[in-house]
């Protein structure tokens, strides 16, 4: 089932399974998952699943600071692939399409997979 995980900002470490379900994310407490952050909007972004393609798509709510997906604003709205970085305010949520038992094993996942960003030598 995809996931969200929560990799830098307030809700660092955060695990959102998803199903096959709609959410909203943004500063509203209200919302499904809520970031507290200013230059996060009460209604930033909406992640909801497509069930004629199977996909999950992100689209903007006209939040007034954007939508970032791997460092690209996005107007409207986009598929999500594995991996995707969305990010939101001061908030990176990474988008995963893999199974995982629970919010341990979806941080492992990250951490093992951005090993590749990090230097590997010190300064």
């Amino acid at each position: 089932m995809p996931s969200l995980v929560v990799v830098s900002g307030p809700n660092e470490g955060a695990y959102y399974p998803m199903g096959q379900r709609t959410v909203v994310i943004g500063r509203d407490e209200s919302c499904p998952i809520q970031i507290v952050d200013d230059l996060v909007s009460r209604k930033h972004v909406q992640i909801r699943f497509d069930a004629s393609s199977n996909d999950y798509i992100a689209t903007d709510m006209k939040s007034a600071n954007g939508l970032l997906v791997n460092g690209r604003r996005i107007e409207g709205e986009i598929t999500l692939v594995d991996g995707d970085a969305i990010e939101i305010g001061k908030s990176r949520i990474n988008y995963y399409t893999g199974d995982f038992a629970d919010r341990d094993s979806a941080w492992a996942h990250y951490k093992q997979r951005g090993q590749k960003f990090k230097n590997t030598l010190e300064s």
